[in-house]
């Protein structure tokens, strides 16, 4: 059954982990914006040029191209999409809306991933990725067997976002909760928001959104 689903959370609570897990065991698309744009930008097509010159300029990708990229993918088929990153804000919200009625589609669940602000700043300071195979680890929940060391691949090319420290995150959990948290009211209207806890552990987190799909 193809299922079209947002994923609806601040950063770091988990949605691109959770989007990976659909991909792999759904077989979903996962439409990430920021994925979009770097794919486009590297294209060559008259979309991409257009991406690209926009990112060189220093400025904002508008709606409309982020739409223009989304209606590509949706074009190109697959068996559900997953929307990461996008909408952020209610005139997205519309805009996705409409694309998905002009191409007869349907937005079948939002899952919002729940969390507590100060445990979400917890865990993304104490988080780090393999910049080779991209494995996430923790430094208290999840670290790496040997210091250094990825488990996955063995690579020792560890890295920590520049912005995943306190200061930087609560700026980014401010703007999520003045842009994107009116989503949820949004899409609770449309009796399309389902929730699930955000902090619990990967398979249970993962468990709450199966049942989300098909309750």
């Amino acid at each position: 059954m193809t299922i079209n689903i947002i994923l609806l959370g601040p950063p770091g609570a988990g949605k691109g982990t959770q989007a990976r897990r659909l991909v792999e065991e759904r077989g979903m698309v996962q439409l990430s914006t920021g994925d979009m744009l770097r794919a486009a930008r590297s294209s060559g097509t008259e979309m991409g040029r257009m991406v690209a010159g926009v990112m060189d300029r220093g400025e904002l990708v508008t709606d409309e191209i982020v739409i223009g990229l989304i209606r590509e993918q949706l074009a190109s088929g697959g068996n559900g999409f997953i929307f990461d990153g996008f909408p952020r804000t209610l005139p997205q919200a519309d805009a996705l809306g409409a694309l998905l009625a002009e191409t007869g589609m349907t937005l079948d669940a939002v899952i919002e991933m729940q969390v507590d602000d100060e445990a979400l700043v917890r865990r993304i300071t104490g988080r780090f990725t393999c910049g080779n195979c991209g494995e996430v680890y923790h430094d208290e929940t999840k670290p790496t067997q040997v210091p250094g060391t990825c488990d996955a691949c063995g690579s020792t090319n560890l890295v920590r976002r520049a912005d995943d420290n306190a200061d930087s995150l609560k700026t980014r959990l401010l703007e999520y909760y003045k842009k994107t948290s009116p989503l949820i009211g949004y899409y609770y209207a449309k009796d399309k928001l389902a929730q699930v806890d955000g902090l619990a552990e990967m398979d249970e987190v993962s468990s709450q959104i199966a049942a989300a799909l098909t309750a």
